[in-house]
């Protein structure tokens, strides 16, 4: 497993990533040797933040958790992983490694298992989506107390866009890559 380790607004000691490394290092079981795992250190207001990002076999899972310690905030994130791993197990089980499930002597969690959750769709709506400007789309979505709102984008072209309000306050837009 390759890591990335990147720093905001603190300056850790080495124990720190080595110690995030090690919990990680628990997750690389589930995954082929070329996962990639990106973690993201943070203060903010007396609160340790640590966003941990893992890739690997085309699947993507992120955990973001704040406490008081470090290093309750890493294990907090790696739980976070691991649970989000054995809920979908079974949707996983063919993009992850083959024995990436079979327990192990050290697993004594006797835990009863989770009912897997019904995916499937019970409503759906069409729309029409008007060719807007980003600035309308992000107004429109506030009007509307949304927190994503689909449109077609006037300063791309008519392409298939997004915008969404983030957790810090600001706003995102996911745009049609088939453009560039």
């Amino acid at each position: 497993m390759k890591f990335q380790f990147s720093e905001k607004k603190v300056k850790l000691p080495a124990n720190v990533h080595a110690y995030a490394e090690k919990k990680v290092m628990k997750l690389a079981r589930y995954f082929e040797e070329d996962a990639e795992a990106l973690i993201v250190f943070s203060v903010e207001k007396n609160r340790n933040n640590v966003e941990l990002t893992v890739h690997g076999a085309g699947t993507w899972f992120r955990a973001s958790e704040s406490t008081s310690d470090m290093f309750a905030s890493i294990d907090a994130a790696i739980g976070t992983i691991e649970g989000q791993i054995r809920k979908n197990k079974t949707r996983l089980s063919r993009r992850l490694r083959q024995d990436a499930f079979v327990r192990t002597a050290e697993e004594t969690s006797f835990a009863a298992e989770e009912p897997e959750e019904d995916l499937s769709i019970v409503r759906v709506k069409n729309f029409y989506f008007k060719p807007m400007t980003r600035e309308e789309a992000v107004l429109q979505m506030n009007l509307l107390e949304h927190n994503f709102f689909a449109f077609r984008d006037e300063d791309n072209g008519g392409s298939f866009a997004v915008v969404y309000r983030r957790k810090d306050g600001g706003y995102g837009l996911l745009d049609d890559a088939e453009q560039w």
